[in-house]
């Protein structure tokens, strides 16, 4: 019996390292394969909703191949009275990422090398984040470059190997020591964009300890951005009495760590009873003009303390909806009656404020009305 025992565990603590070294998926962040594919073909045959998608992605300034660079800086900072290099930052880690989806939808080389040449201009000058406000700079600022990133490492060879690895040291170097330790002192979407960038840069630079550490944070972390303490089991958010502006925020991250989780075959989305769709709808409900039930809470740290909803950003929509509406609704057939009618004012989404978060969503995340059986993103 003990040899059989030994054998067993032996067995099963193989198993266990096999799947821990279970190789990333690539492209695997915001977009995978099936996606890159699904765009450019929606979009050559002129097809609805992706071709006016299209337009709104194509139009936008930072997504043109004759792009300026604003950068780089060798230190960004962000809060005041110092943001030096970070409107930069912004801008160019936006033009990196909407040019890189250029290229992969219409395969103009013009736009690949833009995108190479935002990302190897900033890994080969950024060394140091810092201000009162880094841990917003990196987590919002470094998702757009890593994506960017990643898409032209997976479907442009001509992109050296040496400038993908510089990449990778910038964003370990630079970008992840602010967010590493997440921000349990602060709102939500704070730790919301430390869990979403963490797992992004874990893909890119194939580093599964960073990746499953933001994934667990998502699930059982301490602070306010865990999925449990943002949103409520009613759908009320932890920053749903500040004001409508960061709620949506923070919910836009979190969507984004599951879209990313989703592609690596990990199913987030579903977590505690797909609480945040519960989310979404409350939010897009409230946002809408409709009544929701709001209940007094304090927040994780003590510090914040809500009485009622706030009226403050109210039905000013962000462009967040698409994905989330997509994928609950198209690919898995559950009800999202206010996240729908969300869809239905922002359709086609554009860029972001500020480029807080992806934008163009009908462009990026809009799937087929009727999916076959197996559909998936993966």
């Amino acid at each position: 019996m003990k040899l059989v025992s030994l054998i067993a565990l032996a067995f099963l603590a193989g198993g266990l390292v096999q799947a821990e070294e279970q190789p990333f998926i690539h492209p695997g962040l915001l977009h995978g394969k099936g996606d890159l594919d699904r765009m450019r073909e929606k979009v050559k045959a002129g097809e609805e909703p992706w071709e006016s998608g299209f337009e709104k992605l194509r139009a936008d300034g930072q997504s043109q191949a004759n792009w300026k660079l604003r950068g780089p800086f060798a230190t960004v900072s962000r809060g005041l009275p110092d943001n030096t290099g970070n409107p930069q930052m912004v801008v160019d880690g936006n033009a990196a990422y909407q040019n890189a989806l250029m290229w992969c939808v219409t395969g103009d080389e013009r736009y690949a090398r833009k995108a190479v040449e935002i990302l190897n201009a900033w890994s080969g000058t950024l060394k140091t984040m810092q201000g009162r406000d880094v841990i917003l700079a990196a987590g919002l600022n470094g998702f757009k470059f890593v994506n960017a990133a990643e898409l032209m490492r997976s479907t442009y060879p001509a992109w050296k190997p040496e400038d993908v690895t510089r990449c990778e040291h910038m964003l370990k170097e630079a970008v992840l020591p602010p967010i590493k330790d997440f921000a349990t002192f602060a709102n939500g979407n704070w730790d919301a964009t430390c869990v979403a960038t963490m797992m992004a840069i874990g893909i890119f630079c194939n580093d599964r300890a960073l990746f499953d550490r933001a994934v667990d944070y998502y699930r059982q972390g301490s602070g306010n951005g865990r999925l449990t303490h943002y949103v409520s089991e009613s759908g009320q958010c932890q920053e749903s009495g500040r004001d409508q502006q960061h709620t949506q925020l923070g919910l836009g991250l979190l969507a984004e760590a599951c879209e990313i989780a989703w592609h690596q075959g990990i199913d987030l989305y579903a977590e505690a009873d797909n609480r945040l769709l519960k989310g979404f709808e409350y939010t897009a409900r409230y946002n809408l003009g409709n009544d929701v039930p709001f209940v007094a809470d304090v927040d994780t740290t003590g510090k914040y303390r809500h009485q009622k909803i706030s009226a403050e950003g109210r039905g000013t929509l962000r462009p967040i909806y698409e994905m989330v509406w997509n994928h609950y609704h198209i690919l898995r057939g559950l009800d999202a009656p206010f996240t729908k009618q969300a869809v239905d004012q922002l359709r086609p989404e554009g860029a972001a404020w500020t480029g807080d978060h992806p934008g163009f969503g009908t462009l990026l995340f809009a799937l087929p009305d009727q999916p076959a059986p197996d559909a998936s993103r993966k």
